[in-house]
């Protein structure tokens, strides 16, 4: 798709099933182009790429006006999808995303080593979700792993509709899917999980009930108080105000230095985690 294509005929409509599949089709193909594209998420709309290729990352930050500092979660087509982006996920995160994905739970895990991307700076984690979204779960099935967050300048509300999304983001984005109004309404809850047992790095959607009601004998650890020193206030991918960055996430609710890398250490383990759209 040329750079010069007039804006509207970006809009690729998914709100008609019929044309939902040719729309998709074509998403695709912008992705396989290393270019950028907006889909619908079951909260607000993401802008993303292929989480492989190093500049299509890079545009898409360039996009929100965003630097490495804050680094996209991953958006993946299915559970089975995390063995090849994470390095030894424990059972406690395998039980969470059997009961809550597609979902709006955002678990972060070690990143295998050896993967060639570049997500930015993600303290070698990284933040992973199965979205429950017909549209985003078609485009993810094509095209595999996105790297995606929330369609939006940073410091300016997330989209939750493709003309939104257009408004902001204009010429940067290749294609737009339209999936019609998404107002999920909370972001997702975000677990570290690179430890021995689960830490909230913010709680969203999913109470810390749900989650406790299906850990058994794992204890799930609240988010630990720090500094109480205020972020720049860029909001997070899901549109909610962040106060703080823990590895390549930005929970809101948790007081820290604005933009610092943190480890998050569970009371029996070291976590080192890393940032999701909603």
């Amino acid at each position: 798709m040329s750079g010069t294509t007039p804006l509207h005929d970006r809009v690729l409509d998914c709100t008609d099933e019929q044309a939902r599949t040719a729309s998709v089709e074509r998403a695709a193909e912008v992705v396989r182009e290393g270019k950028v594209v907006v889909l619908p998420t079951d909260t607000v709309y993401g802008v993303g790429a292929d989480a492989f290729d190093v500049v299509a990352v890079a545009m898409v930050l360039a996009a929100k006006h965003r630097g490495r500092e804050m680094p996209p979660p991953v958006l993946v087509p299915a559970p089975r999808t995390v063995d090849g982006l994470a390095t030894d996920p424990p059972m406690y995160a395998r039980i969470l995303m059997r009961h809550f994905w597609p979902g709006p739970l955002t678990l972060v895990l070690r990143a295998q080593p050896s993967l060639q991307w570049d997500l930015g700076e993600t303290n070698g984690t990284v933040a992973l979700r199965m979205p429950d979204d017909e549209v985003a779960l078609a485009l993810l099935a094509e095209v595999g792993p996105m790297a995606v967050t929330s369609a939006n300048v940073t410091g300016q509300p997330a989209a939750t509709t493709a003309q939104e999304a257009l408004d902001q983001l204009g010429g940067a984005v290749a294609a737009y899917l339209d999936g019609g109004p998404r107002t999920g309404g909370e972001p997702s809850t975000i677990l570290d999980c690179t430890g021995e047992e689960p830490v909230v790095l913010r709680l969203g959607a999913l109470s810390a009930a749900d989650i406790r009601a299906v850990l058994g004998t794992t204890t799930l650890h609240d988010s630990p108080q720090q500094d109480p020193i205020r972020s720049s206030g860029t909001p997070e991918e899901d549109g909610s105000e962040p106060a703080s960055t823990v590895g390549s996430i930005t929970p809101s609710g948790v007081p820290v230095a604005a933009d610092a890398v943190r480890t998050v250490p569970p009371p029996t383990s070291t976590a080192s985690p890393a940032d999701p759209i909603e």
